[in-house]
């Protein structure tokens, strides 16, 4: 059994299996197999995403899926209307949106809140000393629209060890490293992913 995961860019499609799955297979009598399909960005993802998620979830593969999840760093999208401001509006209109354009009852749409780096945040030891000490206290999913995850880490490496942060390279590298569990604790909306994942497995077994 196995999700398909429909990602944005090369980095989600490269990390977020073999991170997902270090968080969900303790946790399971049988591990469970993660697929990524890369999109071009978010565009091309709200796009694609019915006729992708129907090719599988109606595919004849149908019943070794688990579920299609889509995952958007929430910072990137121009489509929300101008009057949703909050964290929360945000991300129940998007859900709504994508879930249903889709309107299949396995199909599910996520947000990293603000974008992927904030889980990375959730460890700052997992950075060099000098950019470890300059990641400012607080939530990671708090980094938010001003000064977004991934410009935070640019400006950090640029100012602190006078490097380039390389997303692909350098994320690669991170998310090897960064424990899940310690992003899970500290990141309440990839919490909520984890969970919904945990207990579709359950569901899909209990069905089988």
């Amino acid at each position: 059994m196995r999700f398909v995961l429909f990602v944005e860019g090369e980095t989600e499609s490269k990390v977020l299996p073999a991170f997902f799955k270090r968080w969900l297979d303790p946790q399971l009598s049988r591990p469970v197999g993660i697929r990524t399909v890369k999109f071009q960005g978010w565009p091309d993802l709200c796009q694609g995403v019915k006729t992708k998620a129907d090719r599988y979830l109606n595919g004849p593969d149908k019943d070794e899926i688990i579920a299609v999840i889509s995952l958007l760093d929430l910072y990137g999208p121009d489509c929300f209307p101008a009057h949703l401001r909050t964290i929360k509006e945000r991300v129940g209109w998007g859900t709504r949106q994508i879930e249903d354009r889709v309107g299949h009852p396995r199909f599910k749409h996520y947000f990293a809140v603000h974008e992927l780096e904030a889980w990375l945040l959730s460890d700052p030891r997992i950075f060099p000393n000098p950019v470890s000490r300059a990641i400012p206290p607080g939530e990671p999913e708090s980094i938010n629209m001003d000064r977004p995850p991934k410009a935070l880490l640019k400006n950090l490496y640029r100012t602190k060890i006078k490097s380039t942060y390389k997303e692909i390279i350098h994320g690669t590298d991170l998310f090897g490293r960064l424990d899940p569990n310690l992003a899970y604790q500290r990141c309440p909306h990839l919490q909520q992913m984890l969970d919904d994942m945990l207990h579709l497995i359950a569901l899909q077994r209990l069905a089988n």
